[in-house]
């Protein structure tokens, strides 16, 4: 009889220990190509957090933040990370039935990257010269707008749109006098205007007055509602992982070139250090990680609204958000 009861005991103890093993599957949506800005993804995947919390995590590529809204308003995908406005467009337009969930990059990317000593000092100096962009890039949706807090008419200027990869080059020979770049790329441009015996300085659109939340991790309604304890531990490890990503830079380095061999380990660094000053700065002092401060946050889309001509009446940016997935610690 009692080895009966042994054997039956063992046998729930297995049933009960292959469950708790069985870690929750979670497809997370990138917006665009791996890379350092994106390191907290591959941290929590490669130091644990997401094992630690039960999650089998698979990543998914992206060609930007319309395609990984799109997505994740699918069902195809269950978390990830996307440009905040983009998603207040998206839902304004469209009712797209994804929220963000942790507030990412509390600061805009948006720049224009001069060479040290030419003839742009501040984005006041852009009038009258000669500016190149990417055609893909979300900043030229705001440039507008900074041309306007300027006096600036967009007249003024002359924009080029040109491959990614011939941004660099045109600043460097002078074929343009700035270019309209992210400030996580920072340090590829300097390299490459160290090599050329150059300096590059950045000049930050939300030092001149565009101030709104960016990058942010946005997910599936039905995610949510379906499943919110898997969300609220994958936020929460994700959220750890943003953390460890500033304190231990080199070792996130390790995780994304361990997840992603392709990428130079150089290469990551320089975007982790550039990206992180967009997560930690006086806004994280004052509000708190991961925060979407209600002010903040309408003062986002008011600048969204305008830049792609929405009625701005047409949204109320408190629906976008859903703030009870924030880790309070």
């Amino acid at each position: 009889m009692f080895r009966r009861k042994l054997a039956s005991t063992l046998f729930t103890l297995g049933l009960f220990s292959g469950t708790a093993l069985a870690a929750d599957k979670v497809t997370f949506q990138l917006d665009w190509l791996p890379g350092g800005d994106k390191a907290p993804i591959y941290v929590c995947i490669h130091q644990g957090f997401c094992r630690d919390a039960g999650l089998d995590v698979t990543i998914a590529s992206g060609r930007g933040s319309t395609e990984a809204i799109s997505k994740l308003a699918a069902g195809s995908s269950d978390i990830g990370v996307s440009d905040i406005g983009a998603l207040m467009a998206a839902r304004a337009n469209e009712g797209v039935k994804v929220v963000g969930v942790l507030s990412v990059f509390n600061k805009g990317p948006h720049a224009f990257y001069v060479i040290k000593g030419g003839s742009i000092a501040t984005v006041a100096d852009v009038k009258g010269k000669t500016i190149a962009t990417s055609p893909f890039t979300s900043s030229n949706v705001y440039l507008p707008l900074v041309l306007k807090d300027q006096s600036i008419d967009p007249s003024a200027i002359k924009l080029i749109k040109a491959d990614p990869g011939a941004l660099g080059p045109m600043l460097m020979t002078g074929n343009a006098d700035g270019i309209i770049a992210w400030m996580t790329d920072f340090t590829r441009y300097s390299n490459q205007a160290r090599q050329a015996g150059k300096e590059i300085v950045a000049l930050p659109w939300s030092a001149a007055g565009l101030e709104l939340y960016s990058a942010s991790l946005i997910a599936s309604e039905d995610f949510l509602a379906k499943r919110p304890d898997v969300a609220k531990r994958f936020i929460d490890a994700y959220k750890k992982s943003v953390q460890f990503t500033r304190a231990n830079p080199d070792a996130a380095v390790t995780s994304v070139t361990s997840v992603v061999p392709e990428l130079g380990s150089e290469d990551v660094k320089g975007s982790i250090n550039d990206t992180l000053p967009l997560i930690f700065n006086e806004v994280t002092d004052q509000d708190g990680l991961g925060v979407f401060e209600p002010k903040r946050l309408t003062e986002t889309w008011r600048r969204v609204a305008a830049a792609q001509a929405i009625d701005p009446a047409k949204l109320d940016p408190e629906t976008v958000i859903n703030r009870s997935f924030i880790p309070t610690e």
